[in-house]
């Protein structure tokens, strides 16, 4: 049964009292850690790391909202100002997550004191296999689930999460046009970049990475190996509802030739843009 929207705002308003009084020696002000991320690419785990510093300073102990530029069941794309809507309604010490566009207003708040941002994103092609993965067998909810389920078989239903579905009824371009609005998160300092490939190879050196953008801006009483330790103890694939197997590379066993050469012509560019190719020969 849904949660009614008075009793979410009660354990909210509760829990953040909590955390303030559970550190009342630490000064107020804390910004809001917001994890942007694009679809399939490790949402899930970045959530539960933020919420991590929520054992060693007045942070949330849950995710206050998440926000999506589509909705989940009908596919339909939300109006820009919902998200500056969005991101208006989140306060001091707020750990939320967002599949959020870099469009130039969202950005102007996103990089502002305000907040500490970090974007998480993956290796396009193993985006598209998951994605297959995801809307067959795991999200039957999912808008485009029939379609996938009538396709015949996993080879066809990988050529669609490339190419899109430029003819449906609802938005959905190749992987390409798709990573397209998130790309200028890149280009700003402000907010973190972060291979989900590295959180499963170089753990430590990410989750230092990941606490050292927010402590670079607000120093915390903590030591940093209890930091690190409450965002390392945060991690639970178990309790990701699309965490598959947490591995890299998975595309390798899944591409055909004629897959590759598809990727190439449709998202070749944006391989080597996020640095997982130096050129087209792979």
């Amino acid at each position: 049964m849904p949660v009614a929207p008075s009793l979410r705002r009660l354990v909210y308003q509760t829990e953040k009292l909590a955390q303030r009084l559970r550190f009342a020696s630490q000064p107020a002000g804390f910004p809001i850690l917001l994890g942007i991320s694009f679809p399939k690419s490790g949402t899930h785990l970045l959530d539960q790391i933020l919420l991590g510093f929520s054992k060693v300073a007045p942070f949330s102990k849950r995710l206050h909202s998440f926000y999506a530029e589509y909705e989940g069941e009908s596919g339909l794309k939300r109006a820009p100002k919902q998200a500056i809507a969005w991101l208006d309604s989140l306060r001091p010490g707020d750990i939320a997550s967002a599949h959020l566009f870099a469009r130039t207003e969202a950005v102007a708040r996103v990089i502002a004191p305000a907040f500490v941002p970090y974007f998480i994103f993956r290796d396009p092609r193993d985006v598209v296999v998951s994605h297959v993965f995801y809307v067959t067998e795991m999200e039957m909810r999912h808008v485009h689930h029939e379609y996938y389920a009538s396709l015949s078989d996993f080879n066809a239903r990988l050529n669609a999460s490339i190419l899109g579905r430029p003819d449906a009824d609802v938005e959905f371009p190749d992987i390409a046009a798709r990573f397209a609005p998130y790309v200028g998160w890149l280009d700003h300092p402000e907010v973190l970049s972060i291979h989900f490939e590295d959180l499963i190879n170089d753990r430590t050196a990410a989750l230092t990475r990941i606490m050292d953008h927010l402590l670079i801006r607000n120093p915390l009483q903590a030591p940093r190996a209890l930091i690190l330790d409450a965002l390392e103890s945060s991690i639970n694939p178990q309790h990701s509802p699309t965490f598959r197997s947490g591995k890299t590379g998975e595309w390798n066993k899944h591409f055909t030739e004629d897959h590759k050469k598809l990727f190439k012509d449709v998202a070749g560019a944006l391989l080597i843009r996020l640095g997982y190719e130096k050129d087209t020969n792979w």
